[in-house]
């Protein structure tokens, strides 16, 4: 990201489509049968964040239909299980519960939101259910003690650290901070506010977003009253859409930035003009480059399943269905719950073409990569 078309490209300012659940596995103890592996995950289909899993789906399907249409794994077909819980961590938790009290599922894979997460975690461990690539990047969830959950993606505070610090080293010091009023968002801030405090900065203000946006009158005025250079958001979600928007509504040359998490396809689309110029970290290459071999077979994937629109959101979910898929080979055609523990552990140089990934002890995160990009014309993300 060059401050040129962070700057620049702000001026110029005049869906994925559901794919329902696979069913339940009903035949299956412990989410595993002589012929199939159901996976689990809980996640937003619908409400505030509910284009990220309509995204994140869309990624695990291309993956496992690609796999399953070679033959699966250890002669056993992948099966997804995606349960919708609107953003609300107390029916991510119910979710969650129900599946280990049912034995519907033998894994979790990237369930949405930290709230959600923080929800869940201690059924996760206390059930022994091996969890892989969390759809967070909270480092407050990222903890030692865990045995049974296998990050992917980097953390927030390594894509705060590395937005804050591209944004001073283009002399744009004068931020104001506007984060969503829950978990996530409040960790952002945590984040963002020491990351200044490294590059010896200061917000001009502090301004928490409710998760709603019922309160997205004020929270602009308090922006815009702070006279920024530019706005950093830990937003995520309809909520930065909306925000964005009024942002450039009362000030059409500001300059803003966020996480990766800011903005899904659906928020992009819906912003049209008003998404130009946005500036965003990106947790996985460009999944719309064909530089690498693991973008090209996402959008080979992703074709296959009548999904022509390329996403961060359904990247990611390609990745970490290829992380677990990985886990589940190693593991062998004897699996156990334990075996895929220990063969995620054991994932230290996985190279998914072009996209190195590993872990190397608890806490077990495979990736540290953060790269920068600008939203362009038509929404497509300028590296």
């Amino acid at each position: 990201m060059q401050r040129r078309q962070f700057i620049s490209l702000a001026p110029k300012l005049a869906v994925a489509a559901a794919v329902p659940s696979l069913s339940f596995n009903t035949f299956a103890q412990d989410g595993l049968s002589a012929k199939a592996i159901t996976i689990g995950s809980t996640g937003a289909l619908t409400g505030p964040l509910g284009g990220f899993g309509v995204a994140l789906q869309h990624g695990v399907q291309a993956a496992m239909t690609q796999i399953n249409a070679k033959g699966g794994i250890n002669g056993r077909q992948l099966q997804f299980q995606m349960v919708d819980d609107a953003y609300a961590p107390e029916r991510s938790a119910e979710n969650v519960k129900k599946m280990v009290a049912d034995s519907s599922v033998f894994a979790l894979l990237s369930c949405i939101g930290t709230p959600n997460n923080t929800a869940i975690l201690s059924m996760v461990e206390e059930a022994g259910l091996p969890y892989v690539a969390p759809l967070t990047g909270a480092s407050s969830l990222r903890k030692a003690s865990s045995r049974n959950v296998f990050h992917v993606r980097a953390s927030y505070t390594d894509e705060t650290q590395r937005l804050v610090g591209k944004l001073v080293s283009m002399n744009i010091k004068e931020l104001a901070i506007v984060y969503l009023d829950n978990g996530f968002g409040k960790e952002v801030l945590a984040d963002a506010q020491k990351a200044l405090t490294a590059n010896n900065v200061k917000s001009l203000a502090s301004v928490a977003l409710a998760t709603d946006g019922k309160n997205l009158a004020d929270v602009v005025n308090q922006v815009m009253a702070a006279k920024p250079a530019a706005v950093l958001l830990g937003t995520a979600g309809a909520a930065s859409a909306s925000l964005i928007a009024a942002l450039k509504t009362a000030s059409p040359l500001i300059p803003i930035a966020g996480l990766s998490v800011a903005l899904n396809a659906d928020g992009v689309k819906q912003l049209g003009a008003a998404a130009q110029g946005v500036a965003m970290t990106m947790v996985f290459p460009n999944p719309t480059s064909t530089k690498l071999a693991v973008a090209r077979n996402y959008q080979a994937a992703m074709l296959a399943i009548n999904q022509p629109g390329f996403s961060q959101g359904a990247f990611e979910g390609y990745i970490n269905t290829l992380v677990l898929a990985e886990g589940i080979e190693r593991a062998g055609r004897d699996i156990t719950r334990a075996k895929l523990r220990t063969a995620l552990a054991g994932i230290t140089n996985l190279d998914l073409g072009g996209l190195p990934l590993g872990f190397t002890g608890s806490p077990y995160v495979a990736s540290k990569f953060v790269d920068l990009g600008v939203l362009g014309q038509g929404g497509r993300l300028i590296g």
